[in-house]
C-alpha cells in the first residue's frame, strides 16, 4: 500500500460530504471539521454563528494507488453545487461555502484544471464559484458530527436533505464503492 494522501474538501454540510467520501474504495477515513478560519480550536456552535470563518470541511485520507486526487475532485464537484456563494440549498453561511484546501502544489494544479475544465463544458448554468486556496489547521468536528449520516438517516435533515444527495452518488459511482 502507498502512503495514504490528505485531502480536504467544503462543499456545504459536512454530514453530506463525510457520508459520500467515505464510500469510496481506496478511502481510509473521511473526518468532517472545521477548516480555513482565523479561530483556534473552534466548536459547531462557533462556527454557525459565521464568525470564525472556517468552512465546515471533511479531510480524507486515501491510498493514491487506489483512487487519484483527481477521482476525488470528480465525487467532490457531483455532490454539491459549487456555483452558489456561500450556501449550499438551505444550508445560507460561509461556514458552508464550496471550497477544496490544497495540500500540494499537485492538488492546486488539479483542482483549478477541473474548474477551468467544466465551466468551459458548461457542465453547470453559472460559473463555479469555488474557493482553492491552501490547506489550513484542520480541527476535527466534536465526535456526534463523526458518521452522522450513517448514524442518523432518519433525522429529518438527513432523510430530506442528504439521503437524495446520497442516493444519487451511490447510482452515479456504484463501480467505486466500497462492498457493504
Amino acid at each position: 500500500m502507498a502512503a495514504l494522501e490528505v485531502a480536504t474538501f467544503g462543499g456545504g454540510c459536512f454530514w453530506c460530504i463525510e457520508a459520500v467520501f467515505s464510500r469510496l474504495q481506496g478511502v481510509e477515513s473521511a473526518e468532517p471539521g472545521y477548516a480555513g478560519g482565523t479561530a483556534p480550536a473552534p466548536t459547531y456552535e462557533q462556527v454557525c454563528t459565521d464568525t470564525t470563518g472556517h468552512a465546515e470541511a471533511v479531510q480524507v485520507r486515501f491510498d493514491p494507488e487506489r483512487i487519484s486526487y483527481q477521482d476525488l475532485l470528480e465525487v467532490f464537484f457531483s455532490v454539491h453545487d459549487p456555483t452558489t456563494l456561500n450556501r449550499q440549498g438551505p444550508d445560507v453561511g460561509a461556514q458552508y461555502r464550496s471550497v477544496i484546501f490544497c495540500h500540494t502544489a499537485e492538488q492546486e494544479h488539479a483542482a483549478r484544471q477541473m474548474i477551468r475544465e467544466l465551466d468551459r463544458s458548461g457542465a453547470y448554468r453559472w460559473p463555479i464559484v469555488t474557493e482553492v486556496v491552501p490547506a489550513s489547521r484542520f480541527y476535527r468536528a466534536e465526535e456526534y458530527h463523526q458518521g452522522y449520516f450513517r448514524r442518523n438517516p432518519e433525522q429529518p435533515y438527513c432523510s430530506a436533505v442528504i439521503a437524495p444527495k446520497y442516493r444519487k452518488f451511490c447510482e452515479k459511482f456504484a463501480a467505486r464503492l466500497k462492498n457493504g
